[in-house]
């Protein structure tokens, strides 16, 4: 005999057929599953707000002047988000911050402008500048060596290390010697006065 003639045999003669599915049982866990990941996603919303909330001492963000001055670079590409200078980990969500968008940025003498479409623009005058390097990570996001534009700037009382990834990442050097150029030059001339 086969084997599946064995099988058809042996429940024939239990006189059973297989058990049924218990969906009663079945729907109670995935609805305890949605409740699971919809309270998780509820947690991290509120810690999310809760970061906001602790940041709240950090002034608006300024807007670029309405005559900025003959560009020195442009270029395109994604913000990937701040932290706290030094603390890559330690992501700055006040006033928009901490939203990864696409990303035009433009250095002219008056400072950087970061145009992000879908999400708060803001403009870092030149005397904020603190200097530009190139790195493989921020805010949880970690590119090849190198891969990362992150830009030092002083908000308030606070250092902020905002991170982009240009869409030729190629440019990333020039970027960093002319924003180290330009905070070089407003230090000098503030030490001068």
């Amino acid at each position: 005999m086969t084997p599946a003639t064995l099988l058809a045999t042996g429940i024939a003669a239990e006189g059973k057929s297989a058990e049924v599915t218990d969906w009663a049982a079945r729907i109670g866990w995935l609805v305890g599953l949605a409740l699971f990941v919809a309270l998780v996603y509820w947690l991290m919303r509120e810690g999310w707000k809760w970061r906001g909330t602790l940041q709240g001492d950090l002034p608006e963000l300024p807007s670029a002047p309405e005559d900025p001055g003959e560009p020195r670079l442009t270029t395109t590409g994604r913000y990937h988000g701040s932290t706290t200078a030094g603390q890559w980990l330690d992501r700055i969500v006040a006033h928009g911050l901490g939203t990864r968008s696409r990303a035009e940025l433009t250095l002219t003498d008056a400072g950087l402008d970061v145009v992000r479409p879908g999400a708060t623009d803001f403009f870092v005058p030149a005397a904020q500048l603190r200097g530009a390097r190139l790195d493989k990570g921020i805010a949880g996001k970690v590119l090849t060596e190198g891969g990362l534009l992150v830009v030092t700037w002083a908000h308030g009382e606070r250092l902020i290390d905002s991170g982009f990834r240009s869409d030729r990442a190629a440019e990333h050097p020039a970027w960093v010697e002319a924003l180290n150029s330009l905070t070089e030059k407003h230090s000098t001339e503030g030490a001068e006065r």
